[in-house]
């Protein structure tokens, strides 16, 4: 039988039976595993019917699998060659005859997962991963390659188009996309199914069974003795509709939750926009009472939303988990525990420790990705993710430079990294982490190899980096690791850009010069073959993580490090005064890191200035409206840069527009009502430049169900649960044309909001009746426009206290950009821009 399943891995099921019987029964199975293999010939279906339902009441069938959703649990997944023949060979003695163990046999138990990215499109296909993570491992060959299986059809919604087309709606013409002509129907439907065989998107082995359905094998990324994780890349050719993918990975057995082996997720048409969810701060800071704030409630909503108009991708902004118990519960708190400052700065970090947290980071890991409903998200709804503080410990790059530089920081810095990349990224680890037992670990160049963190665990080898990364320039100052900043597009007009902003950060900086002459290059290279290309970039998505569109907090700032805080810091290290307004890091009071942190900080400002020049040149020299994406702040707001009014330029082509939409959090507790109100009584018109103001928008118009969340002159400050969706409004473009004969450059750009005075009030349509009343807010009517502009909507939970995570809703519209040369319109002619800044960041 050993025998057998080794042929069967090495060979496929069709290979010469060598070990065939001469009684034709004798390899007779149940009636359920020959329905679960490839079905029979014609000929033979009812040949063995009789005989087999004889067998078949005398058999007993192996339990029923958690997550396997059918009774028969597979006896050997399928994998590739040099993986499975070196597992098969050591099972042939203890398996061989054994008649009644091969079903359970094979089966993995997984731990976390399944979990689903994407990372890029590329010539007209989609490229993602699936990240499981199994129980046991280390040096050994294992026993089981998990193979997945993925097949596609049209999506529902695609569907829906087609039946509208035979009824005489004209929504087939798609234009020109990607160099293929879809107008009139000229693409066939042969494309439909475009076969995938070869090697998947990083070489893995890719076996197509004429059926449509594809098998791609495991990539082990990492195994110690207690973990495995294993990677399945995934390459999707796009057609001209959308499609909806399934993805199986037979022989899983799931310890909790309600994650099986069967998921599925959306890709979108070629000629489509992805639909766009984000979110930021996805977890519990240390001490909250999560019952009293019903655990991860709008992911209730998110799984809604999914389910009637499904999303494409989930952007992840930052505090995708919080790691921060480590100091409070886990093996950090001995060390936290040591109240003078020079002792905690120089306490070491050896491998012993080591070891200690970075159980505490897998353990919370899988216990966190493993929670419903999150969990269920995560597996069907593909993320795109960029860490922040809390993905390692709270302030983490934020508290002053002597102490971020000890042994600790840099020891948990490394950890958290490593589990950041197997967790959110899919990619292998570094094979060491810092410990100050190693020195050849301690260099700021860089991690060197230590072999007692290779005892009996296995880290693959990745030659080649996805293109989708932008690696920075050296490795940060805390993490002794390079950042990784992510391009992407999100379908066919839609372009997004996260940056790194933790790698690099120190209390002065958020990333090296040199790390952003490396991005901005990679930006210009990508609009501009995008610019020469048929479908060019309309709209670019810019990931920041902490809001740069912000009320300024300089005052509170200059308080908390003004001399009169010495005596109370005095105070504090001696007898304890002042409990909990100072941290147990470095005795600093416990706000500033988190101003600190934001780009609106003194210490950030001229580096603000400067990213937000580089965008508006970016927007000038290709046309492409640039919207920003902010968590970290536990509150809903919108700010946006303009033009100085006083410049007159419409918003249609204004490149200094930029929306910066504030969503956070989606888990975790928001702050007071004080504090939101505090913020909108800060929402002062603040000019960047001497062309260039911002502000908070007036975007709540009412508090979200029958709470009182806001003073009532509170309009742009929310502090209250929430998450944000993104929609195209393209609906069967053309050309630029939309149906009804209007072309983009035309009326659809045209403003017809009196110019305004000043920030507080709209400055373009689409900020008219912004908020409950506004199209954008009505799931009927968001994204079903057709000029080409986004529909943003902030979904804010109604009542913490429950489960369900009903939502109000709160919208607005992002318009096109038609730049017209309105860069040299400026009160200054020095200040105008020809092409991207060249300068660097003056430090």
């Amino acid at each position: 039988m050993a025998s057998h399943l080794r042929d069967d891995v090495l060979y496929g099921r069709d290979h010469p039976d060598t070990h065939a019987s001469a009684n034709r029964w004798r390899h007779q199975e149940s009636g359920s595993f020959a329905r679960h293999v490839a079905p029979r010939e014609a000929d033979e279906r009812g040949g063995s019917k009789d005989l087999a339902e004889f067998l078949n009441t005398t058999r007993l069938e192996p339990p029923k699998s958690a997550g396997s959703g059918g009774r028969f649990q597979p006896i050997m997944v399928a994998g590739n060659v040099q993986n499975g023949a070196a597992g098969m060979e050591g099972m042939d003695a203890q398996n061989d005859g054994a008649a009644n163990t091969p079903s359970t046999y094979g089966s993995l138990d997984v731990r976390c997962g399944p979990l689903l990215n994407y990372r890029r499109m590329e010539n007209k296909n989609w490229y993602g991963s699936v990240l499981i993570v199994t129980r046991g491992g280390g040096l050994r060959e294992s026993p089981v390659i998990p193979e997945l299986h993925l097949r596609f059809d049209r999506a529902r919604l695609s569907q829906e188009i087609s039946d509208e087309n035979a009824n005489g709606v004209s929504t087939e013409a798609y234009g020109v996309v990607n160099g293929v002509d879809y107008r009139n129907g000229h693409q066939e439907e042969a494309q439909q199914h475009e076969p995938i065989n070869g090697t998947g998107s990083n070489g893995t082995n890719v076996v197509e069974n004429g059926s449509g359905e594809s098998k791609i094998s495991g990539t082990k990324l990492y195994s110690d003795p207690s973990n495995t994780f294993w990677r399945f890349d995934l390459k999707v050719p796009m057609q001209k509709f959308e499609l909806h993918c399934h993805y199986e990975i037979p022989g899983l057995s799931f310890e909790t939750g309600e994650k099986n082996d069967k998921q599925s997720f959306f890709v979108p048409a070629i000629s489509q926009s992805m639909r766009i969810m984000f979110h930021s701060c996805n977890g519990f800071s240390v001490g909250t009472d999560e019952e009293a704030w019903s655990g991860a409630a709008l992911w209730n909503d998110v799984i809604r939303v999914h389910k009637r108009a499904p999303f494409h991708v989930m952007l992840g902004g930052g505090d995708q988990i919080y790691n921060d118990g480590i100091r409070v519960n886990g093996p950090l708190r001995p060390w936290t525990d040591i109240g003078n400052p020079i002792k905690r700065r120089e306490f070491p970090f050896p491998e012993d420790l080591r070891k200690k947290c970075d159980e505490y980071y897998v353990e919370n890991y899988i216990r966190w990705y493993g929670t419903e409903p999150f969990a269920s998200a995560n597996g069907q709804i593909a993320q795109l993710n960029l860490w922040d503080d809390h993905d390692i410990i709270d302030g983490f790059g934020s508290y002053v430079d002597e102490f971020m530089r000890c042994s600790v920081f840099r020891g948990i810095g490394g950890t958290a990294n490593k589990y950041y990349l197997l967790f959110q990224h899919h990619l292998a680890p570094p094979l060491s982490t810092y410990t100050t037992d190693a020195p050849q670990t301690t260099s700021d160049d860089g991690v060197g190899t230590d072999p007692r963190q290779l005892e009996n665990t296995f880290v693959l080898q990745e030659e080649n980096i996805d293109s989708s990364y932008i690696i920075g320039s050296k490795p940060g100052p805390y993490v002794a690791e390079h950042s990784r900043s992510i391009y992407a597009r999100l379908g066919a007009r839609i372009a997004f850009f996260g940056i790194d902003a933790r790698t690099e950060r120190t209390r002065k900086q958020v990333n090296y010069p040199e790390t952003y002459e490396i991005i901005f290059t990679r930006l210009r290279k990508e609009l501009a073959e995008a610019k020469a290309s048929s479908t060019p970039i309309q709209h670019l998505v810019v990931l920041l993580g902490i809001p740069i569109a912000y009320p300024r907090l300089t005052w509170l700032e200059n308080i908390f490090s003004s001399p009169l805080i010495a005596p109370i810091k005095f105070l504090n290290k001696r007898f304890g005064f002042g409990g909990s307004f100072f941290n147990h890091f470095d005795g600093s009071v416990d706000l500033l890191d988190d101003l600190d942190d934001h780009y609106t900080a003194r210490t950030h400002k001229k580096e603000r200035l400067f990213i937000v020049q580089q965008l508006q040149a970016l927007s000038a020299e290709f046309s492409v409206r640039i919207s920003i994406l902010g968590g970290d702040v536990h509150l809903a707001a919108v700010g946006r840069f303009y033009s100085n009014p006083k410049l007159n330029v419409p918003v249609a082509q204004d490149h200094r527009y930029m929306a910066n939409i504030i969503s956070s959090a989606i888990v975790n507790k928001p702050p007071p009502q004080a504090v939101a109100n505090l913020l909108a009584r800060r929402n002062k018109i603040h000019h960047l430049d001497q062309n260039t103001d911002e502000t908070l928008m007036n975007y709540f118009d009412r508090d979200p169900g029958t709470s009182n969340k806001t003073a009532n002159f509170n309009h742009v400050t929310m502090p209250s649960r929430n998450w944000a969706m993104i929609t195209e409004n393209a609906a069967a473009m053309v050309d630029g044309n939309v149906p009804n004969g209007h072309s983009v450059e035309g009326d659809s750009l045209r403003q017809l909001t009196p110019p305004a005075k000043d920030g507080h009030s709209c400055l373009h349509d689409g900020e008219v009746n912004a908020g409950t009343k506004h199209k954008a807010a009505d799931e009927a009517q968001h994204g079903l426009g057709s000029d080409g502009s986004l529909d943003v909507t902030i979904r804010v939970e109604k009542d913490q206290h429950s489960k369900e995570g009903l939502t109000e809703h709160y919208g607005m519209t992002i318009p096109l950009l038609a730049y017209d040369g309105a860069a040299e319109n400026t009160l200054r002619k020095r200040d105008a821009i020809h092409g991207a800044v060249a300068q660097r960041i003056p430090m």
